[in-house]
């Protein structure tokens, strides 16, 4: 865990805080978790993984960082198939790199993948530009030159690999500084694609268009840059762009859904938003039955947010960002004296965070998740019927955070309701660098390890299978090869079964 430190609204609080991908994953533990769950290793020797689907027939496509898609037949295979490689287009540097992942809703009968990724080349040039760094940039990868942008593109399928070529849906989020990039993908119950973008802008900084050299590369007006792109909508200085903002599209053609709240804006990008002053909607869920939209949003001197998009239809939603952190002005954006967040202070305000947690402060009391260093990095709902943890899991709203390492579940305080903010317990904890968490088949949950794995957490009301660990010393050498083999790093979770282990060997 990297301890610079960064001076933001006054206050000092771990880089870790600011940049979600950048760091190195946390160093893998045993992860503990309520009594009969245990977790699994499903699938390893990934390359920084961000993101899985699940598809119908039992495939699982898996998104790496630096720009390929890979496709395991099933969950237990151990060779998968390379779909598709992005990586020439794709900007792998700090918090950059392939970051959303989905199916079409009917897939394979409907044979689309969408992926949403940083785009290697600043607007009005080609990828690849920078090459995966930003040594030619003035002040390198952190000083506001080394600029990209987000693409959202559709690839067919055609069995276990891509067809054709790359269908461009969206080329836009303009991001200047290498956090805050293109975020998460997902359909929601009324078959539209929704995305999220981060506002690109820088975490070390006030930042609202001064940045740079020369500044300001985005083209931004005087004092509605950097941050307050994620206020875009209500400028009407300049196009609309698409960061710090929600997105509900027409899957087809990338177009505004029907529906949408400024569905008569003669601005595209404006058609296209459904909610805005986000700072790092790095992932997002849909509550199952429902159209309503729950996203993390990686915060930056206080607090982490978990914000709730109940009716993507009825009007555009602004949660604040930069004007405002949690549930209060942010003070350095306050003190600037912004017209965007000054006319925002005086009129309507924020929508409120529907959850938020102090980076100084456990989400539990006791847990040992660690503090300081946060972001918020994966929700899932577990199903309200039908699955096989016990009851008082159902409806709850998994959500993780990278950097302290755990993944709580914040269950209902009574069936059917919504997830209660004073209702959470630790239910992974010293998680191996969740960056994504999803229901998978059979309603379990699976969470991506961006050091190389899938896990999945299991759940048995009786008793546990053992876990094996076995060692062979050596692996190699010239015949006749003389190898121990060794199983006494094998462990059972049940307290009773402990010393009960036995061994066989079978060749």
């Amino acid at each position: 865990m990297s301890t610079r430190a960064r001076v933001a609204g006054g206050t000092v609080s771990l880089l870790l805080s600011a940049t979600l991908l950048a760091m190195p994953a946390p160093m893998a533990q045993a992860a503990t978790l309520p009594s009969g769950f245990q977790e699994q290793i499903v699938f390893s020797g990934l390359t920084q993984p961000t993101n899985l689907e699940f598809a119908p027939d039992g495939r699982v496509f898996v998104a790496e960082k630096g720009g390929v898609i890979r496709v395991f037949d099933n969950l237990a295979d151990t060779t998968p198939t390379v779909f598709a490689d992005l990586s020439a287009n794709t900007h792998n540097v700090w918090d950059r790199g392939m970051l959303g992942l989905a199916l079409a809703p009917n897939f394979p009968a409907s044979p689309w993948v969408y992926v949403l990724y940083a785009y290697d080349a600043p607007p009005g040039q080609n990828a690849p530009y920078w090459n995966d760094n930003c040594n030619t940039a003035v002040g390198g990868a952190n000083g506001g030159n080394c600029v990209v942008q987000g693409r959202l593109s559709k690839l067919q399928a055609n069995g276990n690999v891509m067809t054709g070529t790359e269908q461009v849906l969206i080329q836009d989020w303009c991001q200047q500084f290498p956090s805050h990039s293109v975020g998460d993908l997902r359909f929601g119950g009324d078959g539209m694609l929704y995305v999220s973008g981060g506002d690109g802008a820088s975490f070390s900084a006030t930042d609202y268009g001064q940045l740079g050299s020369p500044a300001n590369p985005c083209g931004d007006p005087v004092n509605e840059g950097g941050a307050l792109r994620s206020q875009d909508v209500r400028s009407t200085g300049d196009a609309t762009q698409l960061n710090g903002a929600v997105l509900r599209l027409d899957p087809v053609t990338g177009a505004a859904a029907a529906g949408n709240p400024n569905i008569g804006s003669p601005d595209l990008n404006t058609r296209r938003i459904v909610a805005q002053g986000l700072r790092n909607p790095f992932r997002f869920t849909v509550r199952p039955g429902t159209n309503e939209v729950w996203l993390g949003d990686v915060g930056w001197a206080t607090w982490e947010d978990i914000e709730r998009l109940t009716n993507p239809t009825a009007g555009v939603t602004n949660f604040g960002w930069p004007c405002y952190e949690g549930a209060a002005r942010m003070p350095s954006y306050d003190n600037a004296n912004l017209p965007l967040c000054e006319s925002l202070y005086s009129g309507a305000g924020q929508t409120a965070p529907y959850y938020t947690y102090n980076h100084s402060a456990a989400v539990v009391p006791g847990e040992n998740c660690g503090t300081g260093g946060d972001s918020v990095s994966g929700l899932a709902f577990y199903p309200t019927s039908g699955g096989p943890y016990p009851a008082a899991y159902a409806g709850a709203l998994f959500f993780a955070d990278y950097s302290r390492g755990c993944i709580w579940a914040m269950k209902p305080a009574a069936a059917g309701g919504l997830p209660s903010t004073s209702n959470i317990e630790v239910f992974v904890g010293q998680a191996a660098g969740p960056v994504d968490v999803a229901m998978g088949p059979g309603g379990e949950l699976y969470y991506v390890d961006l050091g190389g794995t899938v896990r999945r957490i299991r759940y048995f009301p009786a008793n546990q299978p053992p876990t094996s660990n076995i060692v062979a010393n050596p692996t190699t050498g010239q015949i006749p090869l003389t190898v121990n083999f060794n199983g006494s790093g094998s462990s059972d979770p049940d307290p009773a079964d402990a010393g009960r282990l036995t061994y066989q060997w079978d060749f």
